[in-house]
């Protein structure tokens, strides 16, 4: 029995699955068990940041791992306060408490918990189009129905408002609202981009309200936009921002930033995790940082993303089924006139990994490491794909 025969018999059916088996990366590359050297533009849905295996990522787990491998939160640890002191040096100004957990869900989870426990309002604005996890807290911020219905109902106390909109945004808000969450990109759901100003704009609603802003910043944090964090385009902080995916390069890692003022209010006991802020992880989560840093990947993402873009843009061989090329860095989306899936499968055999957003929009994550000859690359395989696609639905 095969790899694939085994996780078939054993395992959940809970994800959508490639028939193909993955064995090592390196840089942005992945290959096969049958040795199919792909080039990944999902970088494990955002997650490989700073590419498969870096050295210096690598190096600095296997120096942690021979001396600790866990260390709970009740004891200090060398490991945790040097990824600590790095990640605040990088945070928007006056973030400067951390949660350290294992996951994006997680730490929605806790930025839930610290809004209630900061305002003592149970009510919490999210946006339509949104999704900030699957656990039951993230859940009821989630707005895409196939998500919620099937485990309702959720937790109460929760709105959902149109993205884009700071006048449905307004309307909104009532004496039980504590907290305003939102995507500075929203991710899950297309690639949506908000208007210039939007951010900026919620931010200043709830300053006029007395309410926290939460930014869920799990996909678009750690240099994917093109800066550190996407609230910093449009120079604002959120009260509590929420990190994941990318923080250490693949090992699980999930943090809460807030304002000391606003994480204060949570007491002793009142949250924990087991494994959050594990010594693998932290130098995990030290060496990422320190190869985003040097290696300007914040900027080359800010760079070969609109390079990309300007090149998926001029397929003009392809405009027949492209709607919309849009993204920030190199966080983008391609919006066709139909399902992607096929698009999906056939770039996989063409030896490209790309991923969806959304039923009709293929999603572009790749490593911040990629040069302009694997864009390039990329880009003539999904305009071979496209084309055929085109061909297939428009004949002549």
């Amino acid at each position: 029995m095969n790899v694939i025969e085994k996780e078939e018999l054993k395992m959940a059916g809970l994800y959508w699955k490639r028939p193909i088996e993955i064995t090592h990366g390196s840089g942005v590359h992945l290959w096969d068990r049958d040795g199919n050297k792909y080039l990944d533009c999902t970088s494990n849905y955002g997650v490989a940041i700073t590419g498969h295996c870096h050295p210096r990522v690598v190096e600095a787990v296997q120096i942690q791992a021979e001396k600790l491998l866990s260390c709970h939160g009740t004891f200090y640890n060398e490991a945790r306060s040097e990824f600590l002191e790095k990640l605040i040096s990088i945070a928007p100004r006056d973030l400067d408490k951390a949660f350290l957990s294992n996951s994006g869900t997680e730490s929605v989870e806790f930025a839930l918990k610290l809004a209630r426990r900061s305002t003592g309002k149970p009510g919490i604005i999210s946006m339509m189009g949104g999704f900030h996890g699957k656990t039951m807290g993230s859940l009821s911020a989630t707005w895409n129905k196939k998500y919620r219905e099937p485990f309702m109902p959720l937790i109460p106390g929760f709105k959902h408002v149109p993205y884009g909109n700071l006048e449905r945004l307004v309307e909104s808000i009532d004496e039980e609202t504590g907290a305003v969450l939102v995507e500075p990109i929203q991710g899950e759901s297309g690639i949506n981009v908000p208007p210039e100003g939007y951010l900026k704009g919620v931010k200043e609603v709830c300053e006029a309200n007395g309410i926290l802003l939460i930014l869920d910043e799990i996909q678009t944090g750690l240099g994917r936009t093109g800066t550190w964090f996407a609230c910093q385009k449009e120079g604002i902080v959120p009260n509590i921002m929420c990190l994941s995916k990318a923080v250490a390069s693949g090992l699980p890692m999930g943090v809460t930033l807030a304002e000391e003022g606003v994480m204060s209010k949570m007491k002793m006991g009142e949250h924990s995790s087991t494994f959050g802020g594990g010594p693998l992880a932290c130098a995990a989560g030290a060496a990422t940082i320190d190869v985003l840093r040097e290696e300007k990947l914040p900027e080359k993402a800010a760079e070969n993303g609109e390079y990309l873009i300007k090149n998926l843009s001029g397929l003009e061989s392809c405009q027949r089924i492209i709607r919309e090329v849009r993204g920030r860095g190199l966080m983008i989306g391609l919006e066709l006139r139909f399902d992607v899936l096929n698009v999906i499968m056939e770039t996989m055999k063409n030896n490209v990994l790309v991923l969806d957003a959304g039923r009709n929009v293929v999603r572009l994550l790749p490593p911040l490491i990629i040069e302009r000859e694997q864009i390039d690359a990329v880009v003539a395989v999904l305009d071979d794909v496209l084309g055929e696609e085109q061909a297939a639905r428009f004949p002549g």
